[in-house]
């Protein structure tokens, strides 16, 4: 009997990342890695993800350098391995769950407006960063976060919702509505004392003055 065709990944994938396929992991291999992020996620809840060294966590995972940087090149990698799982679950929603989040396609269930879809992701994207900021603040920094196949997932998503809304130019309009997004200024508003409901109901107004929807007036109430 032939080998199963194994899943199609989610995230699109990054150069370079597609065959040969690598061999199964070695046992010992496997208890290094566990041990690397575990080490890693707990270094990264304890400080500021920036000031994580992969010294650190080579030590605190009781692996050598070699070890380390033989699976990943760098701490953003290691970051982005243990947010991966909690990403391509909002994906999932994203490609087949109900609405307003997902498409539907269940019995009576038809796509909510683009702007509902938007205000829907945004709220999603707010309750992943409140989980799992550590992470994400150590996956994405700077201009790297551009290169990331969840950041291509998450374009090629809003960027389909901007041309659902017969709105011009959905490539820059996406990276712009995706800006409010990053870890960085989440963390700002959260230590500025909003909370992730008041920071979601801001991008929802958003979402809804953007792509439609919002009634006039919406964003204009006095500071």
């Amino acid at each position: 009997m032939s080998e199963p065709t194994p899943p199609r990944p989610l995230l699109p994938l990054l150069p370079g990342a597609g065959a040969p396929a690598a061999p199964p992991e070695r046992a010992d291999a496997a208890r290094n890695r566990a041990r690397i992020l575990a080490a890693a996620a707990r270094l990264f809840s304890e400080r500021d993800p920036a000031s994580v060294t992969m010294e650190d966590i080579a030590k605190a995972a009781g692996v050598g350098r070699g070890t380390l940087y033989r699976r990943y090149p760098d701490r953003a990698a290691i970051a982005r391995a243990l947010l991966d799982e909690h990403e391509r679950a909002l994906q999932e929603k994203l490609l087949r769950g109900a609405p307003p989040l997902g498409p539907g396609g269940g019995p009576g269930e038809r796509p909510a407006p683009p702007a509902e879809r938007l205000a829907a992701f945004y709220a999603e994207m707010t309750t992943l960063l409140e989980a799992h900021l550590p992470l994400a603040l150590g996956a994405e920094t700077g201009a790297a976060r551009f290169g990331t196949g969840a950041y291509g997932f998450w374009h090629a998503h809003v960027a389909h919702l901007v041309r659902e809304a017969a709105l011009p130019d959905p490539q820059p309009l996406a990276d712009h509505l995706l800006a409010p997004l990053t870890p960085e200024l989440f963390r700002h508003q959260r230590e500025r004392g909003l909370s992730r409901e008041q920071i979601a109901e801001g991008l929802g107004a958003l979402a809804r003055r953007v792509l439609g929807g919002e009634p006039p007036g919406a964003l204009d109430a006095p500071l």
